[in-house]
Parts: C-alpha cells; structure tokens; sequence
C-alpha cells in the first residue's frame, strides 16, 4: 500500500521552485514524497491530462531544469538508470489534483 511518507530530514519547503512565475514542486519529488516511482506518478498524469490544465502542471525546458541546479542526460549505459527528458512540474493546484488520482488509484487497490 502507498503512504505518504516524510523523511526526518526532508523540508518541503526546499523542494518548491520558482519557475515562469509560479512555485512549484518537480515531478521526482513528489513522486518521492507519495511513494511512487517517477515514471508511475507521470504515467498517472499522461492517463489523466485532461485534469492538468497548463497552469496546474507542465514540462520544463532543458535550460529550466539545468537552472534549478539539476542534471540529466546518460550518465551511464544502463537502460533507465537516469532522466532523459526534462520533469513535469506541478503548480498547488496541480499536486492537489495529483493527490486526488493517487489516492483513488490506492483506494482501488485496496477494494480489489
């Protein structure tokens, strides 16, 4: 089952961006901070997009995201090791709506 689980030493606050104006939250950390996989909390997104206007959620661009600090590309030749591609971020708005979906996906697995 997921949980939402806070490690000790983790403060929200230190993972909220300013990015064309907005505060923020990166996909990988939310996807950390509800217990799922990147790639799964952006499956549930693709699945759902309609919920995710442009101003809830939306992908940076490569320079955006080397400015925030971040590094990506292949590092290594191991398949999925590293982000390839630029994250999705997620306005209040859109990880209020994000929680919804992860939180219905976890009642359905419970019921089953």
């Amino acid at each position: 089952m997921n949980e939402i689980i806070v490690k000790e030493n983790i403060k929200i606050e230190n993972l909220i961006y300013e990015i064309r104006g907005k505060q923020v939250m990166l996909d990988s950390d939310l996807a950390m901070l509800f217990g799922y996989e990147t790639k799964q909390l952006n499956r549930q997104v693709l699945i759902n997009i309609n919920r995710f206007p442009e101003n809830y959620c939306f992908q940076i661009t490569t320079a955006e995201y080397i400015s925030l600090g971040c590094h990506f590309g292949t590092l290594k030749n191991g398949r999925g090791e590293h982000r390839k591609y630029p994250p999705y971020v997620f306005t209040e708005y859109g990880i209020t709506v994000l929680a919804g979906i992860l939180k219905r996906n976890i009642c359905k697995n419970i019921i089953i």
